[in-house]
């Protein structure tokens, strides 16, 4: 990837030249498009191309490029970069994307400095809004998804709980919010594991767990063979056999359920969408992914993308097309609709959204296939990361 070097007042100019009416709304998408991680980028693609395809290819009468750029992996030098390409050279209007924190932490001095409205589409860190102005949600926070079950894992009895999380931001927040909400209630951490990136064999923090005569384990892992790996250490390790409850949040997530099999059967997850939801929005969402493209897959990286092209095509109504950050972003605050996930809403302070959690059990469909039965609705939920 080029590096341009770019001074605050080519910025700036850059940024001013767009100003008058696009015929054109031009919407720069950030996300791994080759590595371990490219399925992001199609799960991203395929989530903003169908609602795009859903209105005719037009906001607010206005035609809709989407630029996308690959950002590999975990990339904050590259992505600054790119993000530099798309606000100077192709002069977005929008930005949107983004799978892992540091790479949207990156972008935060330039949004600020050029006022483009960015939707970070999957990054799950609390803090990334705090770090411009111009940064709107339409993902969750680890904080949101895990207080609820926090909670119901107190009420349901359970006394005694292990954390066992990938340590890097997003698991360091996931066992924060555990810890911080469960102990407030009267419940007790007896343990906090932090299993390293590279870690390839879990079996000896199951055996740690399972020493810890703890009733349950809060679990975070990323997406791909770590879920799968855990959730084998779980089942041959005697866990599920001693009683002791999976807690988790995304590991159950539809792009690698298949893989599971009957080892994933029971296992519940607290989260704020899954494939599996009943409602109309929801149906709508499968009908544009599936006429989009035959592969797609509803989750929820892909609801963040198509969400995440909802919000955009407020802003651009409100603007007319026109680029202007903060109105854009004035618009957005407080805006509300029915997502294929359930109500959702932007915090008009914190530009996160705030949308229903669910506790979700795999379960085997009428299909035969595994999915997430949504079994408890916790109702609407803040980013308590942020409180």
């Amino acid at each position: 990837m080029k590096v341009l070097r770019i001074g605050a007042a080519a910025l700036a100019a850059a940024c001013l030249s767009g100003y008058a009416v696009a015929d054109t709304v031009k919407v720069g998408i950030i996300a791994p498009f080759s590595g371990p991680f490219a399925h992001y980028g199609k799960l991203f693609k395929d989530g903003a191309e169908s609602y795009v395809k859903q209105q005719q290819g037009k906001f607010a009468g206005h035609d809709v490029q989407i630029i996308y750029r690959d950002s590999g992996g975990p990339n904050p030098g590259g992505v600054k970069t790119a993000a530099q390409e798309l606000i100077v050279n192709d002069k977005v209007d929008y930005l949107g994307g983004f799978v892992f924190t540091p790479n949207a932490m990156a972008v935060a001095p330039l949004i600020q400095q050029s006022k483009t409205p960015t939707v970070v589409f999957n990054a799950a860190t609390s803090s990334i809004t705090t770090k411009s102005d111009y940064f709107v949600r339409s993902s969750y926070t680890l904080w949101q998804v895990t207080v609820p079950l926090a909670k119901w894992a107190h009420d349901k009895g359970l006394k005694k709980v292990v954390t066992a999380v990938m340590d890097y931001a997003p698991g360091v927040d996931g066992e924060k919010a555990f810890d911080t909400e469960f102990t407030k209630l009267g419940g007790e951490v007896v343990d906090r594991i932090r299993m390293p990136m590279s870690t390839n064999d879990f079996s000896p923090f199951a055996q740690r767990i399972k020493a810890s005569g703890a009733q349950a384990a809060y679990i975070f892992l990323p997406g791909g063979p770590p879920n799968l790996g855990f959730v084998n250490a779980y089942n041959q390790n005697g866990l599920r056999e001693a009683g002791v409850e999976f807690l988790g949040t995304a590991e159950m997530d539809e792009f690698d359920l298949q893989k599971f099999g009957d080892a994933a059967l029971e296992l519940m997850t607290s989260f704020h969408y899954s494939a599996a939801h009943d409602s109309d929005a929801n149906r709508e969402f499968a009908k544009a992914m599936k006429e989009q493209a035959a592969d797609s897959l509803l989750n929820y990286a892909s609801v963040g993308a198509y969400d995440g092209m909802r919000i955009i095509h407020k802003m651009v109504e409100a603007t007319d097309g026109k680029k202007d950050g903060a109105k854009a972003m004035e618009a957005i605050r407080g805006f509300e609709w029915e997502s294929p996930r359930g109500p959702a809403r932007i915090d008009p302070e914190t530009r996160h959204i705030t949308q229903n959690v669910y506790l979700r059990k795999v379960e085997r469909g009428a299909d035969g296939k595994l999915q997430n039965t949504e079994i408890e609705n916790f109702g609407p939920q803040v980013d308590h990361g942020l409180e």
